[in-house]
């Protein structure tokens, strides 16, 4: 399944984070070992472009934070990056250079790969998103089963197992995802792929097409 594959979805010149994905062909695969890489890094970033402002966090010296974000370790939050009013950051978290993570958005086990931008209420927990890639308002990654079985990505008709109970999202670069939707457990979202607003998504979306909806995806045309 080569649209599910780490080199068909991210520029790993993009994020602090590119080692972590060494070795690994889905980028599913990295997201049990998110904590410990933040733990190996984080001591070897340069203390002149980042602060440790609590127990294993690292914050870069230009990144703005909201007093009333909340921030638990692991994490990172890169260069220029902007947690604002209320964010929840709940652990094992890279923040991308030039990222937003907005008012009420909460994060858990994920990367952020450079100029992401989740904005607007979203929870965005055990999931990956590309180069500027961007979550509407209120649109969100659900990351468990109803049944709580283990997550299938399914794309067609082929099925990769992938072991994990907890899998939300991956999101190519510049994947964009419209207001209020959800991106059920397994979803992957190609570079350039954009969701409709509303959508429920729950399969691989091929990049530079438009998901209007289950089995109604088109093709990007430029003009």
């Amino acid at each position: 399944m080569e649209i599910c594959e780490i080199r068909n979805l991210f520029n790993l010149k993009e994020t602090i984070a590119a080692a972590l994905f060494e070795g690994a062909v889905y980028p599913w695969e990295v997201l049990p070992k998110i904590g410990a890489f933040i733990l190996e890094l984080g001591p070897s970033l340069p203390a002149e472009e980042y602060d440790q402002a609590g127990e294993n966090i690292w914050i870069a010296k230009s990144a703005k934070v909201a007093p009333t974000a909340s921030i638990t370790g692991p994490a990172i939050i890169g260069k220029n990056a902007e947690i604002r009013h209320c964010a929840f950051i709940r652990g094992n978290a890279v923040v991308g250079e030039g990222a937003v993570v907005g008012n009420s958005t909460e994060l858990k086990n994920v990367v952020l790969f450079n100029k992401v931008q989740v904005p607007h209420y979203n929870y965005v927990g055990d999931s990956i998103l590309g180069y500027k890639a961007h979550m509407g308002a209120g649109s969100i990654t659900s990351n468990v089963k109803s049944d709580k079985k283990l997550v299938v990505v399914k794309c067609g008709e082929e099925r990769i197992e992938t072991g994990l109970k907890k899998f939300g999202a991956m999101l190519g670069d510049e994947a964009e995802v419209g207001c209020g939707s959800v991106l059920n457990p397994g979803t992957v979202v190609g570079p350039r792929a954009s969701i409709y607003p509303l959508s429920s998504v729950r399969e691989a979306v091929p990049a530079d097409s438009i998901y209007k909806k289950r089995g109604e995806v088109a093709q990007r045309y430029e003009i």
